[in-house]
């Protein structure tokens, strides 16, 4: 019998027009007095019309997610008295306001700006090394307490961050695969993680065109908004109802990799796991299916190869920076068996050959 705790879902969701103006009766009726609002600036610019006015403190993020902003905005927390955390912002303030959150211990609102990853649905925070090195992640015992988007609001962002929130999601069905695929049974709960897994794929290249097209139009339709409850909702569920089984696997390892060249550090989270996805099958051999999913990419704007991603020109040395530190001890790509960084170096020259073909 397979068993592991499921966090399956934040206390509670809500997507539409307005509901952010709900903050302020939710905190009112919980008793909630004061609040911690961490923000960046160009999100907080950009929200401040969405949001009503209630009793906060304001604090701009200074940092990436790492463990010292952490500490830092903890502890700003800690002097302000505030009751409650309100995330505002992208996947760096989600992780930021919900590893607060778990410091603190107190309740975590999140109000995405974007939809770029599930960061504001899922118990975990990914934390980086103050030079953008990826350093880890935690996963918490307590689920985010509210989440409010406004698709108005996702639209005030820039079309890139959708871009690549596809990709990051799209990865949730190919990495629950691999790590589910050899199992004999299965719990109920992973069941539903994999079905979560086919929707993200499958609901994506379905509507994900159409999605960037009313979102460079700003026009909230029905596909626009199923694609937003995709990458954050049935991108979320993945994890949170298959736990190990429906995390990360050799994308997201392969991405690790890369923020070790300091060429894809401006380059979004879900640009380097989509082409860790493409990584990932070669090391399965599913070389039809790099073929089958690059005319997709191209259509979307998503890296196929590593020029896409300012990587212009590499050589061996390049090739195997990336790949040892996607093959260093506890990366997730182990739980696929593979831990030679030769393999990793051979997929991404597949992965470079294929797309030099016609």
């Amino acid at each position: 019998m397979i068993t592991y705790p499921v966090k399956g879902a934040p206390n509670a969701y809500q997507l539409g027009y307005g509901v952010i103006q709900q903050l302020k009766e939710l905190t009112s009726q919980q008793q909630l007095l004061h609040g911690f609002l961490i923000h960046g600036d160009k999100s907080w610019e950009a929200a401040k019309p969405f949001i009503p006015e209630v009793s906060c403190t304001k604090e701009s993020y200074q940092n990436r997610c790492t463990k010292s902003e952490v500490e830092r905005l903890s502890q700003v927390a800690k002097n302000a008295s505030a009751d409650y955390i309100i995330g505002v912002g992208g996947g760096t303030i989600c992780d930021l306001a919900k590893a607060v959150g778990n410091q603190t211990g107190l309740p975590v609102f999140l109000i995405p700006t974007l939809a770029s990853n599930c960061a504001p649905w899922t118990p975990l925070s990914v934390f980086y090394t103050e030079n953008g090195d990826f350093d880890g992640y935690e996963i918490f015992s307590t689920a985010v307490h509210q989440v409010l988007i406004d698709p108005a609001l996702i639209l005030t962002s820039p079309k890139d961050y959708l871009s690549a929130g596809i990709g990051d999601t799209i990865a949730k069905w190919y990495e629950a695969d691999v790590l589910s695929n050899h199992l004999n049974e299965q719990p109920l709960s992973l069941d539903i993680a994999l079905h979560a897994a086919k929707i993200c794929r499958d609901e994506l290249i379905k509507n994900g065109e159409k999605a960037l097209v009313d979102h460079e139009k700003g026009n909230v339709t029905n596909a626009y908004v199923r694609v937003i409850e995709t990458i954050i909702l049935a991108g979320g569920m993945v994890g949170g109802f298959g736990e190990k089984y429906g995390r990360i696997a050799a994308a997201h390892a392969v991405h690790n990799g890369l923020t070790h060249l300091k060429e894809t550090s401006n380059d979004l989270h879900g640009n380097k796991v989509a082409y860790g996805i493409l990584v990932q099958l070669a090391l399965e051999n599913n070389l039809d299916e790099i073929r089958n999913m690059r005319q997709f990419y191209s259509n979307i704007g998503l890296p196929t190869k590593l020029k896409d991603l300012n990587i212009t020109e590499f050589d061996e040395e390049m090739l195997y920076t990336v790949a040892k530190a996607t093959v260093k001890p506890g990366e997730s790509i182990h739980l696929m068996g593979i831990s030679d960084a030769s393999d990793v170096v051979n997929a991404i020259k597949t992965v470079e050959s294929i797309n030099q073909e016609k």
